[in-house]
This record gives structure tokens, sequence and C-alpha cells, in this order.
């Protein structure tokens, strides 16, 4: 019911009969499925898209499944199983991401695979930064130790150790959320950071596994706005067209054409590359 709806949705908005196009009826099926998600609170924009992404997977997924009951054989059984865990959004934005954990004891190492939709970037400053120092927070080796020990299966015990992420599978599409809200003396606020993001040549290859044979340059596609406060605020959004390249800046029922300057904001809260 939710991906017939999405799809309606979509075909509105590509048909080009109407200024704006609401998403009134998806929503309507979606918060049925998300009571959560309702009209009369705020909502954050990053757990909205997950829960998008995820019920839209499984719906795709199911269709799958089923397509693939139908035409395959008893025979290859196995290969139907795989199938089954893939969909159109897993083929757009899922990634691997794989954490290297070492022990600080017996040096032994081990690999934990971990799959991704959306990156969760830290900003390491309060004024002003770039998506390359997010990253490389993000992606900077980080120490184990006290509560945060791991069982080490080679000394037997609890020890300290050091991980490092890398990414083993770039998506087709990747999804920054800044982690504008965030703790600071016991109090939870948002960070107002001016974030510099490229639109063109983002290279993620310092982040990239050798294994991983994926094209790693990304061009900016799409961000969502946050405009407000913690408890309060208004989303917008900037979108690149896939045709004509223009800019369009959506703002409820405003839909206007941008200069590429205009898309570099303080209120960037998620990137699409």
């Amino acid at each position: 019911e939710s991906a017939t709806a999405f799809g309606c949705l979509v075909s509105d908005m590509w048909l080009g009969e109407f200024d704006y196009v609401s998403p009134e009826a998806f929503h309507s099926i979606f918060e049925k499925r998300y009571p959560a998600f309702s009209r009369t609170t705020q909502h954050d924009a990053q757990e909205f898209l997950i829960c998008v992404l995820d019920d839209l997977h499984e719906a795709f997924k199911q269709v799958r499944a089923q397509l693939c009951q139908e035409r395959v054989s008893p025979a290859v059984g196995a290969s139907t199983r795989s199938l089954r865990g893939t969909s159109i959004i897993t083929q757009l934005f899922e990634g691997q991401l794989s954490y290297a954990i070492r022990c600080l004891t017996c040096r032994a190492l081990s690999d934990r695979p971990e799959s991704f939709t959306i990156l969760s970037l830290p900003i390491p400053s309060t004024r002003v930064c770039s998506l390359q120092d997010c990253l490389e927070c993000f992606f900077q080796p980080d120490v184990l130790t006290r509560n945060n020990q791991i069982h080490c299966y080679w000394c037997g015990g609890n020890q300290d150790a050091t991980v490092k992420a890398s990414i083993t599978k770039a998506p087709q599409i990747i999804i920054f959320h800044l982690k504008r809200f965030a703790w600071q003396d016991k109090h939870r606020r948002k960070l107002s950071t001016t974030v510099c993001y490229p639109f063109s040549d983002l290279d993620l290859s310092p982040y990239i596994s050798p294994s991983c044979c994926n094209n790693t340059e990304y061009s900016l596609c799409a961000v969502v706005n946050h405009a407000g406060d913690l408890d309060y605020g208004h989303y917008t959004a900037f979108c690149k067209h896939s045709v004509t390249k223009h800019w369009y800046s959506f703002d409820d029922a405003q839909v206007t054409k941008i200069p590429d300057s205009a898309v570099q904001a303080d209120t960037a809260y998620l990137l699409f590359y």
C-alpha cells in the first residue's frame, strides 16, 4: 500500500502538470503503519527517512521474493533465498562498513561487517568545518578501553583494542546525516556549525577498503535543511533536476529555481551524493 502511494507521488512529481505536489496521500498511509509520525508533533527527518527506506525495502522485497518463487525452480532454492534480502532500495542506498578491531595485548585482528543506508557524521567544530573534516572524524581510529573493552577470543578475556572503520561496499547513492543535535554539558542542543560540502568530485577513496572496486567519486544531488532549534523547526530541500541539472528549492508549496551558489547553506542536515 505504501509502495503504491509512493509510486503515485513520484508519478505526480514527474508529470509536470502541477506547480507543486503534496505528499498527503503517501503520508496518510505511512502514518497508519508508523503512528509515531503523526501530523501533530515535531519529527526528525533522518529518522523519518530511515523508516521510509525500510518500509519501501520491505514492500519491494516481498514482491521480488514472490516473483522468485514463481519463476525459479526448487533446484536453485539457495540462490532464491539470497535474493530475498535485496530490493531496489538496497541496490541504490545500501553500503557496507568493515570495523577492523585489533587487540592491544596479543595484536590479533578481527573484522566486523555492518550494512548502512545513512552515515551519521560528527561535526568536529562549533563554528566552521568541511564535510571532509566530518568524514575524517568518523573514520579516525578509536581506542576501546574500560567499559568498551572487547572480549578477545585469542587472549580469552577482556582487553583494550583499537577499531578503525572502512567502506567495503560504496553505495550508488550515499546519504550523510550531519549530527547537529548533540549533548554538551549534560544538555542537548543544536549545532549551528557551517559545514562546507562540495558539489562534485567528492572522493571517498581515503576511506575505502582495498577490496572495494566501486567508483568512489560522488556529486551532490540533494540537501535537506533544518531551520530552527531543538524542539521546533522547519524542513526544506534543495534538489538537482536529473535532466536539466538545475537546482530547485522545495519549501512547502513554494518550488523555485535557485542558483548553484544558494545550495551551500548553514542549515544543511542531510546530504545526498
